[in-house]
């Protein structure tokens, strides 16, 4: 029996929905109820009954539920305790952070972090916010920076950080490449390369919210999942694309940024960053890093 595929049993039950779940775990609804048909055929057992209107327990599933519960919190505690015992006997801190952050932000933060704490090493594993933070509540990271998503899970702690700021990444040849800023209403006709969603929710919801306050329909001619392939692709003329600012430290021949001017400054509120930890959790190199970022955090803000 995985203990994983018991965490999945778990949410799904509590929330008796499988795409609510699915959002808490940061997993796909697909992975989830395969996780969950996986561990029915393991105890040859059905777990939950499904419609397409409901998700209910069965008499099976109510009882495996508590006693899953009282598994998992006991798991939980006895790899938090030997977490702890590991952190006291090493240097070195393993940081996650999505790829803006890994550009703009890490740098900075790096810089001072070694200057209080020359003798740690730190670990950098650069992801989408959607893979960092079950490495956080497996233990296999102690901090990300990320993009905070709508419902966390329970295990995470989330301190809000600051917003990225937007850029226009348009080819260098564009028409519009030689000004200074940019609004939404000259990007009407464009043609936008944009994130799929389903694995950067926030980046995808940049293009799509700024347009809609600006009561304008965004051309979409393009989805792509990485900023490297969406830039490379606004290289080779295929579009343009709304990207955070440290984007632009992503160099690629053929590309300019261009700030965007917003009534108001708006978009600001769209790419939120926040520092993520297992909640409950001792590890003093990392409350220096989190330390760090609090007391030199409008700093960093004015980089963004």
């Amino acid at each position: 029996m995985d203990l994983n595929h018991l965490r999945c049993f778990v949410a799904v039950a509590e929330d008796l929905h499988f795409g609510r779940a699915a959002r808490r775990l940061e997993i796909l609804p697909a992975a989830l109820g395969r996780y969950v048909r996986q561990l029915e055929d393991d105890l040859g057992l059905q777990l939950l009954t499904r419609t397409t209107r409901n998700v209910a327990l069965t008499e099976d599933g109510a009882a495996l539920l508590t006693q899953a519960r009282d598994l998992i919190a006991t798991a939980d505690a006895l790899a938090t305790r030997f977490r702890q015992r590991g952190r006291q006997n090493r240097r070195t801190l393993r940081l996650g952070a999505i790829d803006t952050a890994a550009a703009g932000l890490v740098p900075m933060l790096l810089h001072d972090f070694r200057d209080r704490l020359p003798g740690v090493t730190v670990e950098l594993v650069e992801d989408k916010t959607i893979r960092l933070l079950p490495r956080l509540i497996s233990g296999r990271l102690d901090l990300a920076i990320v993009r905070p998503p709508e419902h966390p899970a329970r295990q995470l702690q989330m301190r809000p950080l600051f917003h990225e700021s937007v850029v226009v990444a348009l080819p260098a040849r564009h028409a519009l490449a030689r000004r200074k800023t940019l609004t939404i209403a000259a990007l009407a006709d464009e043609a936008l390369i944009v994130p799929d969603r389903r694995s950067r929710p926030h980046s995808h919801d940049l293009t799509i919210k700024l347009f809609a306050r600006a009561g304008l329909p965004p051309q979409i001619a393009q989805i792509a999942a990485e900023k490297q392939t969406i830039v490379s692709l606004v290289a080779a003329g295929l579009g343009i694309a709304l990207v955070p600012r440290w984007t632009s430290r992503m160099a690629v021949p053929g590309v300019r940024y261009i700030p965007l001017r917003t009534p108001g400054g708006g978009g600001r509120d769209i790419l939120p960053l926040a520092a993520a930890w297992v909640r409950g959790t001792r590890d003093a190199t990392r409350d220096e890093m989190l330390g760090i970022l609090a007391t030199r955090l409008r700093r960093y803000a004015e980089e963004a």
